[in-house]
């Protein structure tokens, strides 16, 4: 039996498959008896690397490869995989790289970073203790948002990271990772204040760092939601 995180991980191999396929030319698949054998093996357990249960950070990073997957590869200078504890408690997913991250390979190390390091600074953690990543791992041309066939794309990456990590809450920081992982096309500021559930993990959605910077006023409804997440993350879990 495939569960969801190695269904899904099929559906990203099949369709890479049929790409590469199409690069190469080919229109159609021949149903030969070595074809509809291939294809009956795809309900077995999938190998590791590949969504299999158990899997890890690294396995998902190596399946990523030099990904060429979507059409943000083509002016991408690093693949942002995620940085920070792979058995971290709380993760925070943002909607994609930035230039600074593009750049360093590493999830929000700019101005927006920066601000985020600090909004983790003030519910008594550090950097290191959390797990951050984005819903798609290639910066999208002039930091604009990710466009649907991208997130389609990429996001089973995202919720297979979700399963290897196995967080006991998630923030989302934006519209785009709210919406990409609640299934829903209401904005963040419809969405944040409260606690909804993702597969048996608590996901508490709030602002992106980067739209604080252009409207500060809004901080405080940012550490209103983080008094929220204060008062029901575990203590054991925060820094003393």
């Amino acid at each position: 039996m495939v569960d969801r995180s190695g269904f899904i991980a099929i559906l990203d191999e099949l369709a890479l498959t049929l790409g590469q396929l199409a690069d190469i030319g080919v229109r159609t698949v021949p149903s030969s008896p070595e074809t509809l054998e291939t294809v009956n093996s795809w309900g077995a357990a999938p190998a590791a690397g590949a969504g299999a249960a158990g899997e890890t950070l690294e396995d998902i990073r190596a399946h990523i490869g030099d990904c060429r997957r979507c059409k943000l590869c083509l002016s991408r200078t690093n693949i942002v995989f995620g940085a920070g504890d792979p058995q971290a408690r709380l993760m925070f997913v943002g909607e994609g790289p930035g230039q600074d991250e593009d750049r360093a390979g590493e999830p929000f190390v700019g101005a927006a970073g920066q601000l985020l390091n600090r909004i983790i600074e003030a519910i008594a953690l550090r950097r290191q203790d959390v797990y951050i990543a984005n819903v798609v791992k290639c910066r999208p041309p002039g930091n604009r948002l990710p466009e649907a066939d991208e997130i389609a794309t990429c996001s089973p990456f995202l919720r297979r990271q979700i399963a290897a990590i196995r967080p006991r809450f998630i923030c989302t920081l934006g519209s785009c990772a709210a919406q990409t992982l609640l299934n829903t096309s209401q904005a963040v500021s419809r969405l944040r204040g409260r606690f909804f559930d993702f597969e048996g993990i608590r996901l508490l959605p709030t602002f992106h760092p980067a739209y604080l910077l252009r409207y500060p006023e809004k901080k405080r409804e940012v550490w209103e939601d983080m008094k929220l997440l204060m008062k029901e993350f575990p203590y054991d879990t925060q820094r003393a």
